[in-house]
C-alpha cells in the first residue's frame, strides 16, 4: 500500500468495497468519478461500441482528485473489460500517475446461464488469461482480484445462506445440466 495515494471507488455498486479497503490500508478515501444515473448498466448493452460510449456517457473523471496521484481504484466486477479499460484511460487522462484496478469480485472466467445475460466465454476478459495480462488488456499498471473463498466467507458469515451460486467465477453450475455442448449451443445463438 506504500505507493498507493488515494482508494477511489466506481459509483456506486463499489462504494462499500472501496470504503473498506481505504480502512483497512490507512489510506485516503476520495470520490474520484461522477456519475450520469440515467444511464443503465453497461455490461449489458447489446455492441461493444454501445457498451464503450455508454460508459463513457455514464462515468467522468475530476481532474482534481487524479493529478500526480498513484490511485486505487474499485469497480464491482470486470466482465467483458470494456468498463475496465475506460476507466482506467479515464484515470489516466485525468493525471494519474499510476492505476491500481480493483475488483471486489473474483475474475469472471465463465458464462452465467441463470438469468442474467452475461457474455459467451469468448467475451469475457479473464476466461484464460492469467492476471497480469488482464492487466495489460484493461491497461491497468496492477491488478486485484477478490479470492473465491473469501468472497465465499465474507456472504455466508453469520447468514442463514448455506451455499452460493458462483458459476460463472468456478464453471460449476449447480444444476448439473450444463455441458459444455450447452455453453457452444448458447454461445453459438447468442449476439454479442
Amino acid at each position: 500500500a506504500g505507493d498507493i495515494d488515494v482508494v477511489m471507488p466506481i459509483p456506486d455498486s463499489s462504494r462499500p468495497a472501496a470504503l473498506q479497503v481505504a480502512r483497512k490500508l490507512g489510506i485516503e478515501y476520495r470520490e474520484g468519478f461522477y456519475k450520469n444515473r440515467y444511464v443503465g448498466r453497461t455490461f449489458i448493452m447489446p455492441g461493444q461500441e454501445e457498451r464503450r460510449k455508454g460508459v463513457k456517457q455514464k462515468l467522468n473523471a475530476m481532474p482534481s482528485e487524479f493529478k500526480g496521484k498513484n490511485v486505487l481504484i474499485v469497480d464491482d466486477s470486470i466482465v467483458r473489460g470494456t468498463t475496465s479499460r475506460e476507466i482506467v484511460d479515464m484515470a489516466r487522462n485525468a493525471g494519474a500517475n499510476s492505476v491500481t484496478f480493483t475488483s471486489a469480485a473474483p475474475p469472471v472466467r465463465f458464462p452465467h446461464v441463470y438469468g442474467i445475460n452475461m457474455p459467451s466465454r469468448a467475451e469475457l476478459v479473464a476466461a484464460g488469461r492469467k492476471i497480469p495480462e488482464i492487466a495489460s488488456e484493461i491497461g491497468a499498471d496492477h491488478l486485484i482480484y477478490q479470492e473465491v473463498a473469501d468472497m465465499q466467507s465474507a456472504i455466508l458469515e453469520g447468514s442463514a445462506v448455506s451455499a452460493l451460486e458462483m458459476s460463472c467465477f468456478s464453471g460449476d453450475y449447480v444444476t448439473g445440466t450444463v455441458t459444455p455442448e450447452y455453453l457452444r449451443w448458447v454461445e453459438e445463438n447468442q449476439s454479442s
